[in-house]
């Protein structure tokens, strides 16, 4: 890059120049980072669901929940009561999962830009891992999960959760994942609040977001 001397541009470059320089030289002791929060915490089946929905419902997600066999006729009915025509899939979800939709299902690539998602009346994704303790929800962009953007632009967002992977805390969610694998984590519709503290909802991603926990999976 060539800068001009005296430019915003040449003092930065000089700035960041002396800092990489001062790292270079400063010494690196290993620090140790204690890790003395709870792990390996476990609930019965039952009881993680019912803290589940709680947290999620509490974020004014809609759950429903409903078993393997019944996924594609419980994701049709969902989708019909939300007026979807047009659904986005990420690539690798279980086609099955919708064969009982009668509208028309559209496979996302990476060439087709952002923008374009908005056209859709919503997304269909599975789901990584989730915290019944926090409501939360972990997509990494796993076949069936997608791409960052095809479950921030559309309106809605299905998500569909197997009970199996729905830990009860934090620290044992995370331990599910891959740390290199880029994470996305959905704790209820996307919401703000403005100015006057109204709270305004849809703003950073999606303004309805239904689960399908999938409870013997």
């Amino acid at each position: 890059m060539t800068t001009t001397p005296g430019t915003k541009t040449d003092a930065r470059t000089a700035v960041l120049g002396r800092i990489r320089d001062a790292l270079a030289l400063a010494p690196k002791p290993d620090v140790p980072v204690e890790r003395t929060y709870r792990t390996g915490r476990t609930l019965p089946d039952a009881e993680r669901l019912e803290l589940f929905v709680d947290r999620l419902v509490d974020y004014k997600a809609t759950v429903v929940t409903c078993t393997a066999d019944t996924t594609a006729v419980t994701l049709a009915r969902v989708l019909a009561e939300r007026g979807v025509r047009t659904v986005g899939v990420p690539v690798g979800l279980d086609p099955s999962w919708l064969g009982a939709f009668d509208g028309t299902v559209r496979e996302d690539a990476a060439d087709v830009p952002a923008p374009r998602l908005d056209a859709l009346d919503g997304v269909v994704t599975a789901s990584a891992v989730s915290c019944a303790e926090t409501g939360t929800i972990f997509l990494d962009g796993s076949p069936g999960q997608g791409r960052r953007a095809l479950s921030l632009v559309p309106d809605l967002h299905v998500c569909v959760v197997d009970l199996s992977t729905v830990e009860a805390g934090v620290p044992e969610a995370l331990a599910r994942l891959v740390p290199e694998r880029p994470t996305t984590m959905i704790s209820g519709p996307s919401a703000t609040s403005d100015i006057e503290l109204e709270r305004v909802e849809g703003v950073h991603g999606p303004r309805t977001l239904d689960v399908v926990i999938r409870t013997d999976v």
